[in-house]
């Protein structure tokens, strides 16, 4: 089969639906049991063959240049491409032509957590030669109104017909002569140019991807929700090779014997946990203190937040 080595991992959105957990750190950024989320992307493309990355960046570039010191992940390439005006896809796909040259590439979305098989994508594209290959899925909520027909994607719209329509599972493969059809130094989508793409008899394929599991990390649920399928089905991808993933709670946290840590809970790096104080559907990010007798339920505390009190579903 032949392969791809490059890909273009999306990093650049506001995450708003996700304030205020994403007030002090960028929505890729967010742990997931500690891990970034934007890791699991990265080591689902190590694992489909993939050498480099170019990541874009817009809000709080410099945690990801902290991130990422020394312009690599696991041993393998990775170029910061920082946009101080959003682009939006198609524009963050041209402003990186310079990085990705003249081969095939996989663009994958940052703020996705999926354990989708991406090899019979790549071979579908090769196979059929598609000029773009779009990674498709059924109820994803995300409406993208694609209509395929024999492999071949004939319409993208808002339109709703859930018998002939997917949604973009936000992964796909182009080839490079996608850059020469975005306007350069321009905010724009990438569905306009593909649907002209389409008109003008483009070869853009589609094929679904619906085995494993695909979330869309966009809001406090869909956050809560990964966790829940993580802590209650014991779901871990393949490709996360971190040893002690998932850990309920971090070996370097402090929880008092007295505590309780109920339900898909999850304790961070550096927590404290007072004496008599309940977890429960609670998550902590790195270095927060929960004082002595506090109740959380359905919480999230931000990293270096003090708690203390009767909480329920807010975020904190």
């Amino acid at each position: 089969m032949a392969a791809i080595t490059q890909a273009f991992v999306l990093a650049a959105g506001l995450g708003k639906r996700l304030r205020p957990l994403t007030d002090d750190l960028p929505k890729p950024l967010i742990p997931i049991f500690q891990k970034p989320l934007i890791t699991f992307a990265l080591d689902h493309l190590i694992a489909a063959g993939v050498q480099s990355f170019v990541i874009n960046t817009h809000r709080l570039p410099s945690l990801f240049y902290e991130f990422f010191s020394g312009n690599a992940y696991d041993g393998h390439s990775l170029t910061l491409a920082h946009e101080p005006d959003l682009l939006e896809t198609g524009g963050g796909i041209k402003n990186v032509e310079g990085i990705l040259g003249k081969e095939p590439f996989i663009v994958y979305s940052g703020d996705i957590l999926t354990d989708v098989a991406l090899e019979p994508l790549i071979a579908e594209h090769f196979r059929v030669g598609n000029d773009v290959t779009l990674g498709l899925r059924q109820n994803t909520g995300l409406g993208a109104g694609v209509v395929m027909r024999d492999g071949r994607i004939v319409e993208i719209s808002t339109k709703s017909n859930p018998k002939e329509n997917f949604d973009y599972a936000n992964i796909s493969v182009w080839n490079p002569e996608i850059f020469a059809r975005i306007p350069a130094k321009r905010k724009i989508s990438f569905i306009p140019i593909l649907i002209d793409w389409i008109n003008q008899g483009g070869t853009i394929g589609g094929l679904p991807l619906d085995d494993g599991n695909w979330f869309n990390i966009g809001s406090r649920k869909q956050y809560l929700d990964v966790h829940r399928a993580i802590s209650t089905e014991h779901w871990r991808p393949v490709y996360v090779k971190t040893r002690d993933w998932a850990e309920s709670v971090a070996q370097s946290a402090h929880v008092d014997p007295t505590a309780q840590v109920r339900g898909c809970s999850v304790v961070g790096p550096d927590c404290s946990v007072g004496a008599e104080a309940v977890l429960e559907d609670t998550i902590l990010w790195s270095n927060a203190e929960i004082a002595s007798k506090s109740q959380l339920h359905g919480c999230i505390v931000r990293s270096r937040k003090k708690v203390s009190g009767i909480h329920r579903n807010i975020d904190i």
